[in-house]
């Protein structure tokens, strides 16, 4: 077990930036309280174009994604979406500026499905298992990222799970169906940067949590 000096330094070095937030002291770090943008930046590292909108973080066509100034490893997410359309999450993306090939995206979106583009789907890569989310209405979004383990809980309900390492080919999943990435998902980084996906939609993330897992 880590000390708790140990494992504060750790944590320090899963996060950049220099206006990281802090940890409370549940391990839970807050970074959208509702009113303050400064955990995040556009994916070129300027001020991002999201918007506050009744204590809720809005993106809208042409506002671009949003991204943490800081990079985490092993984490939980906690959020609560709202959308009109299409969105989604993006996790450990090691380039902002090119996320669909070094991320993996958890779709946000309007029931559907299921299918590997639906809500609830680690998209292009994992169907849900079933469709929890609700039209017009907040949603719970709970996201676990540990070592190659990913998995996706709207509402309460765990719908889609991964083991990276599983992805062992560019462009193939382990059923031998394909998908849209040019790197074995094996070798994408472990580390990197949180995002919420602009796709032409209106959509509202309030109550944005993370805490690091060991």
């Amino acid at each position: 077990m880590k000390t708790p000096i140990l494992f504060l330094f750790t944590l320090l070095a899963m996060m950049t930036g220099t206006e990281s937030p802090l940890p409370g002291p549940d391990g839970w770090i807050t970074l959208f309280d509702g009113k303050d943008l400064s955990a995040f930046n556009d994916a070129g590292g300027k001020p991002t174009k999201w918007t506050v909108d009744q204590a809720a973080l809005c993106g809208d066509d042409k506002h671009g994604d949003i991204w943490t100034k800081a990079e985490f490893e092993n984490f939980v997410l906690g959020t609560e979406f709202k959308t009109t359309g299409n969105s989604g999450v993006f996790c450990r993306t090691a380039n902002p500026k090119d996320p669909v090939q070094t991320g993996i995206e958890i779709q946000v979106d309007n029931p559907g499905g299921p299918n590997v583009h639906s809500v609830g789907a680690l998209y292009d890569l994992v169907a849900p298992r079933q469709n929890a989310a609700k039209a017009g209405e907040w949603n719970t979004y709970r996201i676990t990222v540990k070592g190659p383990e990913i998995s996706a809980e709207p509402d309460g309900n765990i719908v889609a799970e991964m083991d990276v390492d599983r992805w062992t080919e560019a462009g193939k999943n382990p059923d031998g169906t394909s998908n849209k990435y040019r790197k074995a998902l094996k070798d994408f980084a472990r580390s990197g940067h949180i995002g919420f996906q602009d796709h032409g939609h209106a959509v509202w993330f309030c109550n944005i949590r993370v805490k690091p897992l060991p």
